[in-house]
């Protein structure tokens, strides 16, 4: 089923981008969440008008993207948490704790745009990537370092690239 996105969709696509699911995602996933509309001709047409009348926004929406990601990308973010004696750490760290490490350097990224790479491996101190989705296209990468909050622990490892 084709359908179009209405807002942007994780692992799927775009706002206003046209995409071929599964009629069962579709129904129920995509279309009660308001995120999808079914991909009509009717409303395929709109789109076009819309996305034709939009042209100039997204050009300026895409250096404004760009600008963001130059000033972002290679930033290193400290999070201190809770280390034992070996140095794992207690719990985990997350897309949201890295959002808030970001505003208090002043950039505001919402924490749905930050994906930790390996995020499941994320359990001793160290430095750790986080790739950020700023618009579409648009990356940038930033460096996590996890240390502990109270310095027991002096011996970082770092992780694997």
């Amino acid at each position: 089923m084709e359908v179009i996105l209405k807002e942007d969709v994780r692992k799927l696509g775009h706002k206003n981008d046209i995409v071929t699911v599964k009629d069962g995602y579709a129904n129920n996933f995509l279309f009660p969440q308001g995120l999808a509309i079914l991909a009509t001709a009717s409303a395929k047409k709109q789109l076009a008008e819309t996305i034709k009348q939009r042209a100039h926004k997204e050009e300026k929406l895409v250096a404004d993207a760009k600008a963001v990601a130059e000033k972002v990308n290679g930033i290193t973010v400290t999070i201190p948490t809770k280390v034992s004696q070996s140095g794992k750490i207690y719990g985990s760290v997350n897309n949201i704790q890295v959002a808030e490490a970001l505003a208090a350097l002043g950039y505001e990224i919402d924490r749905r745009k930050i994906e930790l790479k390996d995020a499941d491996k994320i359990s001793e101190i160290g430095t750790y990537e986080a790739l950020i989705d700023i618009y579409r296209g648009v990356e940038a990468t930033v460096k996590v370092n996890v240390v502990d909050e109270e310095g027991k622990v002096t011996e970082k490892k770092e992780a694997a690239e």
